[in-house]
């Protein structure tokens, strides 16, 4: 069994002009979305094998945040330039050679490409987008990454901060 997490970066500020899209930094607003999100999967009882994070700052900000919250060492988090702009079919490819060692991986990156490979692997429900701090886990009924499909796929959940504000 493997489970996946795909988790958006949380609410990203556009106040800084003089920063490059890659290093802006997250909102007032996205400091608190992402522990929330981390309490409540800390309330679900997850547990992680890895983090893999896009490289911006806003996604290891996210990713930072969550491990704090579910007491996963952020000095373990990885970090991958190519999550940064990766196109959604490359991002399935990313994941499918994931080390078969890792039963329970979060993925913390960007739309459009996290939304669009909810919709591939999960075919129960049509998500129109993962917001900001947004998660969706999908489990698959297999022991190796290369094998993930949306024949083998259950989601899990679809969660974001607005379900508790």
């Amino acid at each position: 069994m493997k489970t996946l997490y795909l988790l958006r970066h949380a609410k990203s500020s556009w106040e800084y002009e003089e920063l490059s899209d890659h290093d802006r930094p997250l909102t007032k607003r996205g400091r608190s979305d992402a522990p929330l999100i981390g309490q409540e999967l800390v309330e679900r009882e997850v547990k992680l094998d890895m983090i893999i994070s896009s490289s911006a700052v806003r996604a290891i900000s996210t990713a930072t945040l969550i491990a704090k919250e579910l007491k996963f060492d952020p000095e373990r988090i990885g970090v991958q330039e190519e999550l940064y702009l990766i196109a959604t079919d490359d991002l399935k490819v990313f994941i499918q050679s994931l080390p078969d060692e890792y039963d329970r991986v979060m993925l913390v990156g960007h739309n459009p490409a996290l939304t669009e490979l909810a919709n591939q692997l999960s075919t129960e429900k049509s998500i129109a987008n993962i917001p900001t701090a947004g998660i969706v886990a999908i489990s698959f009924d297999c022991n190796y990454w290369g094998e993930i499909s949306p024949d083998n796929s259950k989601l899990l959940f679809f969660d974001f901060p607005k379900n508790y504000r």
